[in-house]
């Protein structure tokens, strides 16, 4: 039985002998473009290095004596915070999620801002900017490529 286009109860629709069109998930999801793919790769990478840098203040805080443990342990929290978020964007990128595109425009901002600040200061590390910036600017570049924003646009409830 139909309902506003809707299939009703496929099972009463079946025993009455309406052919119901099978609507598999599998059947109907189309495969991702290599935008999509190379953006999910890139949100990997940067989760990657944020559950390492995660680790590696956890073992600090273990062995090395911190002038404020206070300060290390909100440190390791933000950091080990902010790796489940990226890896949260991460799978949303993978599924197609449209939230994806405004959470990872804004920690790409993040890192830029952060690279600009390793550039300059009192103490510049220019490798750990570059590092920081060229995967930002490839994230900010397929963000906002047309085959990303088509996988990544907001769809129409099905229910």
């Amino acid at each position: 039985m139909q309902i506003n286009g809707f299939v009703w109860d496929l099972a009463v629709s079946y025993l009455r002998g309406v052919n119901v069109p099978e609507t598999s998930e599998s059947s109907t999801v189309s495969p991702r473009h290599p935008f999509q793919i190379a953006l999910v790769v890139v949100l990997a990478l940067e989760a990657a290095a944020l559950a390492a840098a995660t680790v590696f203040l956890v073992l600090e805080i273990l062995i090395a004596p911190a002038d404020s443990i206070a300060s290390a342990i909100a440190l390791a929290v933000v950091s080990a915070l902010a790796a489940a978020w990226v890896i949260a964007m991460c799978v949303g990128a993978w599924r197609g999620q449209s939230w994806t595109r405004g959470a990872a425009v804004v920690v790409q901002v993040l890192l830029v801002s952060v690279a600009i600040g390793s550039f300059q200061g009192l103490f510049p590390r220019p490798d750990i900017g570059w590092i920081l910036l060229i995967p930002a600017i490839i994230v900010v570049f397929l963000i906002f490529s047309k085959p990303v924003q088509v996988a990544l646009r907001r769809r129409e409830a099905s229910n």
